[in-house]
């Protein structure tokens, strides 16, 4: 099971690349083909519609290939897009490429951590935030990577980059020797089925959990999403720093984000996940109120560091969490709580644009920090409701 951890690692590795790489370029993309924002950000759109697609339908198509089989196809999706990036081509290639991008990176995100989350028995909660680790180191250093292309004036090397990480990770999938450990990503591994080969399904008494869960999911990774795009003008606002000093504040934010989920795991672990979640949810709402008060730079910066800290292990525990109170449902909770994050991280985003426009910033950062409460009152809620059984055949 180590390997498979560690192969995994490297495949959060590439969709943390792949998430943001045309996030990092798109201003290039745009004065390349002579585009407006609106039609630039289709491409972003698109590639939300094709993730969206895999992370739902990863249950029924690894039922049929095995997971290691959807990996596998998931990953030759993504390679192949990227090396369609690569090109260049026509607009409508480009628009066309999105989708399969996005439907390779979201099963691959859906499928290892299903994988690791039913069959990790000890240190559950360390295997989970290593994954994540890995997934916020490569949307750390792509923006870095591209933004050095960009300085030198082969921004585009930055698609070839990804498509390389891509087929490595692809052929390491393919060939790799798992051992024992192969038996688990085998088509006919599932748990979730009985002897039947019958669908489980959710019990009454589960779907308020799932629900509150599914809403959790969109609300943090729409508050995660919407810092991560707005925080530099926010703190222009605030502050009249530089653009450059302003946009320091996402390498520390990224930073202290992969530095907490190093140590995520082994206090999850420690403390519990209930307690791990109210904790971390009830910290990043202070520290959020705090950031919103303050008017100077550095005390600024130290907030997001600390905010940073704090949101870092939600996102994994969170899933551990789900998983823990509707047991037996695995890969489709997983899937779900990954799709329901993914459409929180592209809608909320649009709603705190709109608000910074039409509203002033006060407003919209009062929005943030009632959507940051709602996690801290989500998680109280579902670790008080009860389940007795959760699933049925």
């Amino acid at each position: 099971m180590r390997k498979i951890v560690w192969i995994g690692c490297l495949s959060y590795l590439l969709i943390g690349l792949a998430h943001v790489v045309l996030g990092s370029v798109l201003e290039e993309l745009i004065a390349h083909y002579h585009l407006s924002y609106s039609s630039g950000s289709q491409l972003i759109f698109n590639q939300f519609a094709g993730f969206l697609v895999g992370v739902l339908i990863t249950p029924s198509i690894s039922r049929l290939l095995g997971r290691r089989g959807v990996i596998i196809l998931a990953l030759s999706c993504l390679t192949i897009a990227e090396v369609v990036y690569s090109f260049l081509p026509s607009w409508g290639w480009m628009l066309a490429a999105a989708p399969a991008a996005g439907f390779g990176f979201g099963i691959v995100e859906a499928a290892i951590g299903a994988l690791i989350i039913e069959f990790v028995m000890d240190n559950k909660a360390v295997a989970m935030s290593r994954l994540e680790v890995f997934f916020g180191l490569g949307a750390l250093i792509m923006p870095s990577i591209a933004g050095y292309l960009i300085y030198v004036g082969l921004w585009q090397w930055s698609f070839p980059f990804v498509a390389v990480i891509s087929l490595i990770t692809l052929i390491i999938w393919s060939v790799f020797p798992f051992g024992q450990s192969g038996k688990m990503l085998r088509a006919d591994s599932h748990t979730n089925y009985d002897t039947n080969g019958n669908k489980p399904r959710y019990m009454r008494g589960s779907i308020p959990i799932l629900a509150l869960m599914m809403l959790f999911f969109l609300i943090y990774v729409g508050v995660e999403m919407s810092l991560v795009h707005f925080l530099p003008s926010i703190i222009m606002n605030v502050t009249e720093a530089s653009p450059s000093m302003a946009t320091a504040s996402l390498t520390l934010f990224w930073g202290t984000m992969v530095i907490g989920r190093l140590f995520s795991g082994h206090l999850a672990e420690y403390a519990g996940y209930v307690k791990y979640l109210t904790i971390s949810s009830a910290g990043s709402l202070l520290f959020l109120i705090l950031f919103s008060m303050m008017t100077d730079l550095w005390s600024s910066f130290a907030m997001i560091l600390l905010l940073g800290l704090m949101m870092s292990g939600i996102f994994a525990m969170a899933l551990i969490f789900a998983n823990e109170r509707i047991p037996g449902m695995t890969e489709r909770t997983t899937s779900l709580m990954v799709a329901f994050g993914g459409i929180g991280g592209a809608l909320l985003p649009r709603l705190i644009g709109w608000m910074m426009d039409e509203y002033s910033l006060q407003a919209t950062q009062w929005v943030l920090i009632s959507l940051m409460a709602m996690l801290l009152i989500i998680v109280i809620i579902v670790a008080l409701l009860k389940n007795d059984k959760s699933v049925t055949p």
